[in-house]
Parts: C-alpha cells; structure tokens; sequence
C-alpha cells in the first residue's frame, strides 16, 4: 500500500510540474538583459510601514527604474514588521542596488524563475 500510495503521489507530482511553465519576463527593450524575478524579504520597525502611501511607492517605482527594477508585489505579517515581495530585474545585484538607493535593507533575495499553482 506504501508503494502504491508513494507512487501515485510521484506521477501526480511529476505532472503538476511538467504542467507548470518556467516563466521569465523577457525584455521588451531590445538590446537589454531579460528580466528575473525575485522574493525578497525585509523587516521593518513597528509602525513603518503605516506611512507607505501612494507617494512614497510612486518615489520608490522611480529610484527603481533607474536601475531596470520592476516591484510587482508584497505580503505583509500581520505586525506589519516583515515583507515578502515580488521584484523583477536584470539580476540580483540590481535589485540590492535599488533596494539600497531607497533606504531598503534586504535580508533575503531569492531568484524564483517557477510559478507552481495548484491547479
């Protein structure tokens, strides 16, 4: 019954990643790197990112593109003390160079070339 059971899980593991698509942002300017995408992963003090507004994002999207970084999306905890967020850009270095450029520390940055869904 193991086996059978440890067997069906890999056939059924094999198919959801060989459905799943490496995707990567390519470039639309011709000449220039294909885009990354990456989570990075920040901490904040308590209260930090109750200022994050509108002009404060429109000003970090701008120190960004100065560097081919695109920030597409972040989780937020609950203390809002901690971030996960989605970038794509050239490379690593590039988005630590934005990050630093806006004051951003960077705890983690992990390259996250495969989207896996559950369905």
């Amino acid at each position: 019954m193991r086996i059978l059971t440890a067997t069906l899980a890999s056939l059924m593991l094999t198919d959801a990643f060989a459905a799943d698509q490496i995707t990567k942002a390519a470039s639309t300017e011709p000449g220039t790197a294909p885009l990354h995408r990456y989570l990075v992963q920040r901490s904040f003090p308590t209260g930090t990112l109750d200022s994050v507004d509108s002009k404060a994002k429109a000003k970090l999207n701008e120190v960004n593109a100065q560097y081919g970084v695109r920030w597409v999306m972040s989780y937020v905890n609950a203390e809002k003390t901690r971030t996960y967020s989605v970038y794509e850009g050239p490379s690593k270095a590039a988005v630590r160079a934005a990050a630093s450029a806006n004051g951003l520390s960077v705890e983690g940055i992990t390259e996250v070339p495969q989207i896996l869904t559950p369905y």
